[in-house]
């Protein structure tokens, strides 16, 4: 279950950014996950509600935004919804797709107090 080591890297993100501004507790926090990204949401809620049992995040707001998957066939130049990786373009069938959105991992905010 790599979505523990993700969860963990969060939390670890999230201290270090509350120490840097002296804070004492953090409000919310607002991440960005890709349709793409490899993230089972379920494994990721199941682990994030274990990890941040008696931390600073325990009462914080999470707030997920899901990015959709997105791609450009390099052949034919059409954007297409993407749902899967290695699909090929709806329109002329070539594999060439540059991926342009639905792999992102981020932490977008943080509110701290």
């Amino acid at each position: 279950m790599h979505e523990l080591s993700i969860v963990m890297s969060i939390l670890d993100i999230a201290e270090k950014e509350l120490a840097k501004s002296n804070a004492a507790h953090i409000e919310e926090i607002e991440l960005e996950i890709g349709e793409l990204s490899g993230i089972d949401m379920q494994a990721f809620d199941f682990a994030w509600q274990q990890a941040v049992k008696s931390t600073k995040l325990e009462t914080a707001d999470k707030i997920v935004t899901h990015i959709p998957g997105e791609g450009l066939c390099m052949d034919c130049e059409t954007v297409f919804p993407m749902h899967e990786l290695y699909k090929p373009c709806p329109v002329c069938g070539h594999h060439f797709i540059t991926l342009l959105k639905g792999k992102e991992l981020r932490v977008k905010s943080l509110v701290i107090n």
